[in-house]
């Protein structure tokens, strides 16, 4: 397996070292940017794996650098916060962020993150799911909705293939953001609603919309119907 290669992307050069140095002792590459336009630019020239990425910064702040990659990637995007403000969260996952950390943090629960959201999106499986015109590579990475490959954040993704995996059964929003988040995420429940916007709305721009079905009072069900 190959080394992965982080990007942290953080204004204060003392939390970079402290960051880059706990990775380094993992065995990761870690790469720095001191503000949101040299993350973009690094982005841009080199294969990134995954990005730590504060919001508060010169030149581009997260929100934008965030903006920027998903136009073209979905590579895992861990983001650093000094508040704790739910509409922040909310924002940040409608922009396509997978998991937060709000300063201060301990950095072994930093690295901890990392490695499971790591392991989740670069998963060596080799299986494919295929269920009346949806197709999820679970070695890619990747889903077809009627042969259209539909490009998805890793949560997306992660989401996705724990519903399909439960086919036919109620899932609770409790549920799933154990399952999908963690047993130690304290967002709120509403995470996963957005999520499953996201993914109803990327679903639907193929003409289909017949997967993801609402239970009224409980959560949601990965359904198919003809």
């Amino acid at each position: 397996m190959s080394i992965k290669k982080i990007l942290i992307v953080e204004d204060e050069s003392r939390m970079r070292r402290l960051i880059s140095d706990y990775l380094n002792r993992e065995g990761y590459l870690t790469i720095e940017a001191e503000n949101g336009k040299k993350a973009v630019e690094i982005f841009d020239s080199q294969k990134i794996d995954l990005i730590i990425l504060d919001i508060m910064m010169p030149e581009y702040d997260g929100w934008t650098v965030c903006r920027e990659i998903r136009k073209s990637s979905s590579v895992p995007i861990i983001m650093l916060t000094a508040r704790s403000e739910e509409s922040d969260e909310l924002f940040g996952f409608e922009l396509g962020v997978d998991e937060y950390i709000t300063k201060p943090f301990s950095p072994k629960i930093l690295v901890a993150r990392v490695k499971a959201l790591l392991r989740r999106s670069y998963t060596e499986e080799d299986s494919t799911l295929s269920f009346n015109g949806l197709e999820i590579d679970m070695k890619g990475h990747k889903v077809f909705v009627e042969g259209r490959e539909i490009e998805m954040t890793p949560k997306e993704y992660e989401l996705l293939t724990y519903m399909v995996q439960n086919e036919g059964n109620a899932l609770t929003r409790e549920q799933i953001l154990n399952n999908v988040w963690g047993y130690d995420y304290f967002g709120d429940l509403r995470t996963v609603d957005t999520h499953v916007k996201r993914l109803r709305i990327k679903i639907r721009e193929t003409g289909k919309d017949k997967y993801i079905q609402t239970i009224r009072g409980v959560g949601y069900r990965f359904e198919v119907k003809e």
